[in-house]
């Protein structure tokens, strides 16, 4: 947004529309202020239409506001005015209103008062009262004319037309009474084009004309903004662009306004035109208030009590969380995207109270209720690479976790998943926000033991025996965002892998003799560097993921393994009237010395549904699609229709041993079913029934969203 200089305009004498001295009150909160602010603004600019607070008089005799209708045209030995209007004048409004705010000179407004008196007393306050009945009457009039303040047809004869044309009970040879000509003034004032009307009635011997003698509103030639930080120059200069050199119509002007206040409206910012000046020359001068934030403060308070009380976070810790600094406009849509950012830290509840700081400025309180943040937790649940015996998938787990270490939002997880074939132990530390970076990059540190089954790549052996392969990983990883919907992580870590039998043992080699390991020891060595990008799209329903990773073994060692893998995902999610359509693509591909057991799996329930668990082939490269139709059915739960793909590209046996050819795996292959799921508490439930091209049917059962 480019940013409005200010424009210092002086001027002896102005036409300005004047506002309440203080835009904030100490006793209202900032939001309430602006508010009234913004009504008081609306109020004003609107009375340029209404003219409030006429003054109707029955005597010529009033104070000098009064004007009748003899002085302005003078006396002439052949024009008297008529007996019914020899009362008439015109009263500016003066007075001053209830709320203590004087009604500017631009808001001058004409009242005609066509009274018959009977008999008239002074009251104790000096203004004149009417004894007998006031009864209005009608007068007839031959000729309505527009004329000027010194008596002179218009200049310029649209302007003319314009009063004319917002004339509805006056014209010729038309029957009047008091009460409509006022109406066809205020007509006359509202249509934007005049600052003042005065009606006149001209009594000649043979009829009575009706002349409204207005004054136009000046040129508009120029325009000065101040106080306009944020309000783009081209708004303003939109908004005025066709007006230049025609006369300022005060409708036209508050519709621009109005388009000014709702620009900062539509933006959730705090800021309004809070004055209007038009000065000698044509000049419109805007006065814009904009609520500048002064300061930012966290405040904890007690969950019971709701009282202050000392936090357990750093303050620094969320105030740096914050995308609203010091000395900007404040945004209500910001502030509630600061509000979501710092719940989804875990802390607890979170509210921004914006309080008045004097000077058109804002102070913004940010109270935080903390909730407990160290926790033990205990469940269980089935490995999904498990189909054969879903029994022998079950696991338990118990984790503790930590997510405000040190008070700076950091995160402490120990966990341990114990199985019959599946365990892991897994410690892991992760720091949000790296202290001293201003790019938001957090920091995971693992370490981790676990140990799952072969039979992805390796399957069952023949005397019914089964394998394992044992994994000690440690690293770190850095993630960030990169631009908005993008996110990239990079990291390193060391990994020692081998298979093993059931009792434990370290094995080198299969059923079938094939090789477990690449370098032919009982485990391998390898050190991963990773890259990852992921871009995340809007995140409903019908946005799009696309995720790349690659992995690059380095050889430090001459016995650690040297290789390259490159991952790809793509989903993507089109509504289709109350169903949804979702499509899914994955592919891969490995090149260089890697173990077997790290070539691409396909088939199973995150693969190819209707068949077992790497089942379909196992390869250097992958492809599998996936196309789901689901619905929902009654309250979570939702139906599924699905069709799978999965095809190794040819490359089963470029992987060492060919495990996938001596278990006949075919390298590609399909299946499609229907299936239920429902959003429970401990997450997704899938339950899904397949066929695949093979002619057999499979029952799967997971938890969590497909991969």
């Amino acid at each position: 947004m480019h940013q409005n200089d200010g424009v210092s305009f002086t001027s002896s004498s102005s036409l300005k529309i004047p506002l309440p001295s203080s835009l904030l009150s100490p006793s209202q909160t900032l939001a309430s202020q602006l508010a009234g602010t913004r009504h008081l603004a609306f109020q004003l600019i609107d009375s340029l239409r209404i003219r409030s607070n006429y003054v109707y008089v029955k005597d010529h005799s009033t104070p000098s506001c009064t004007v009748s209708a003899q002085s302005v045209l003078g006396s002439a030995s052949n024009v008297t005015t008529s007996p019914l209007f020899c009362s008439a004048s015109l009263s500016f409004a003066s007075e001053k209103h209830g709320t203590g705010r004087s009604p500017s000179p631009l808001l001058n407004s004409a009242s005609l008062s066509l009274t018959q008196q009977d008999s008239t007393e002074l009251t104790h306050d000096g203004h004149l009262a009417t004894a007998g009945r006031v009864k209005e009457e009608r007068v007839l009039v031959s000729e309505v004319l527009i004329r000027n303040k010194d008596g002179e047809e218009l200049e310029r004869k649209e302007l003319e037309m314009e009063a004319l044309t917002a004339l509805k009970a006056c014209g010729a040879n038309s029957a009047l009474t008091t009460r409509e000509v006022q109406e066809d003034v205020d007509r006359i004032i509202d249509s934007g084009y005049f600052s003042s009307c005065t009606p006149v009635a001209v009594d000649s011997r043979d009829d009575i004309k009706l002349v409204f003698q207005v004054e136009p509103n000046q040129d508009f030639h120029a325009l000065v903004c101040e106080g306009a930080n944020v309000l783009p120059s081209k708004f303003l200069e939109d908004a005025f662009r066709d007006r230049h050199g025609k006369v300022i119509n005060l409708k036209r002007l508050d519709e621009v306004i109005s388009s000014i206040n709702g620009w900062y409206m539509d933006r959730g910012l705090f800021g309004l035109v809070s004055g209007v000046d038009i000065v000698p020359g044509g000049i419109i001068r805007l006065k814009v208030s904009e609520a500048e934030v002064n300061d930012i403060s966290v405040r904890f308070l007690d969950r019971k009590t709701v009282e202050p009380t000392k936090g357990k976070t750093k303050p620094d810790t969320i105030l740096r969380q914050l995308t609203t600094k010091k000395g900007q406009v404040y945004s209500m849509l910001q502030g509630k995207r600061d509000v979501d950012t710092v719940s989804a830290m875990g802390l607890g509840n979170v509210s921004i109270l914006p309080q008045p700081a004097g000077d058109g400025k804002v102070d913004l309180i940010m109270n935080v209720v903390e909730r407990p943040t160290g926790r033990f937790s205990a469940g269980a649940g089935i490995s999904s690479g498990i189909t054969s015996d879903p029994l022998s998938g079950l696991f338990g787990s118990f984790a503790y976790s930590e997510r405000n270490f040190h008070g700076k939002n950091q995160k402490l997880n120990v966990s341990l998943e114990k199985g019959q074939i599946d365990s892991t132990f897994r410690i892991n530390y992760t720091d949000p926000w790296i202290e001293g970076n201003d790019r938001r990059t957090s920091r995971t540190i693992t370490v981790q033991n676990s140990r799952t089954s072969g039979t992805l790549v390796h399957g069952s052996q023949q005397d019914n025996s089964s394998l394992s392969i044992g994994r000690v990983t440690a690293g770190v990883e850095f993630s960030r965002p990169l631009r908005p919907k993008w996110s990239g992580t990079a990291g390193l870590f060391f990994q020692r892998a081998g298979a093993r039998d059931e009792k434990g043992n370290p094995i080198i080699k299969d059923f079938y003799g094939s090789p477990l390991t690449a370098s032919g020891k009982p485990y391998d060595n390898m050190l991963l560097a990773k890259l990852e990008s992921i871009y995340t799209g809007s995140g409903n329903k019908g946005s799009s993921m696309l995720a790349v990773n690659m992995e690059q073994g380095l050889p430090v060692m001459p016995d650690w393994l040297y290789f390259n893998r490159v991952n790809a995902r793509v989903s993507k999610g089109v509504k289709l009237g109350p169903a949804r359509l979702l499509l899914r693509l994955s592919g891969g591909h490995v090149v260089g010395n890697f173990p077997p057991h790290e070539a691409f799996a396909i088939g199973g329930t995150n693969s190819v549904r209707g068949y077992k668990e790497g089942a379909v082939g196992s390869g250097r490269s992958h492809v599998v699609g996936t196309s789901e139709v689901s619905l929902k059915l009654l309250g979570p739960v939702q139906g599924v229709i699905f069709a799978d793909y999965g095809h190794d590209l040819w490359s089963g046996p470029n992987v060492p041993g060919n495990p996938a050819g001596a278990r006949n795996k075919r390298g590609s292959g399909y299946g499609y079913g229907i299936g239920v799921r429902i959003d429970s508490p401990f997450g997704l439930l899938r339950l899904e029934y397949a066929f695949n091209d093979r002619f057999s049917k499979r029952l799967h059962f997971a938890l969590g969203q497909p991969k």
